[in-house]
């Protein structure tokens, strides 16, 4: 279904683009990343606070922890700070792309178990599945942040994987 190749492509795209909404999120004021724009989750902010728990949720099922919310706490207010976030960010993706730099075509099959939050009934699924999830789960979010950016006048990079920086392509000398 998928290829270490398409992970690794994926993990790059995700830091580019991460940089890219930080970096422009970067230039309004903290009111202006926590303003209600209407989203899922309200703001910027937020919006960018769900995304990095959700990436850290993700991968640690891919990874084999079939509870990671035991660990792992969702907060759309946390971090509140914004150098701390991009640090965090920063830190996250370099986790990913690590994954991503590490894993074998057998990586990629097996299944993923998981027990919800809510108590309910344990899920599997196919580890490329969930996989593919986080990727698309990462690509669904920042389009609603580029989107509450543009709006706010910010001007990220575009989101097209041709416009990628050639050094971040996998295989290139970075």
């Amino acid at each position: 279904m998928i290829s270490t190749e398409y992970c690794r492509l994926l993990a790059r795209y995700n830091t580019w683009q991460n940089a890219s909404l930080v970096t422009a999120a970067t230039g309004l004021t903290d009111a202006e990343r926590w303003l209600d724009r209407g989203a899922v989750f309200k703001s910027i902010a937020a919006t960018l606070n769900h995304l990095y728990w959700a990436d850290a949720l993700m991968l640690e099922r891919i990874q084999g922890n079939e509870r990671p919310q035991d660990t792992l706490t969702h907060s759309l207010t946390s971090p509140s700070d914004w150098f701390a976030f991009k640090d965090l960010r920063a830190h996250r993706d370099a986790e990913i792309e690590h994954w991503a730099d590490s894993m074998t075509d057998t990586d990629l099959t097996g299944i993923v178990r998981w027990d919800p939050p809510d108590g309910s009934a344990r899920i599997e699924q196919p580890k490329s599945i969930c996989v593919v999830q986080l990727f698309n789960h990462q690509t669904h979010h920042r389009g609603q942040i580029h989107a509450m950016l543009t709006a706010a006048g910010a001007a990220p990079d575009p989101t097209d994987i041709p416009a990628m920086p050639q050094h971040m392509l996998p295989g290139a000398n970075r």
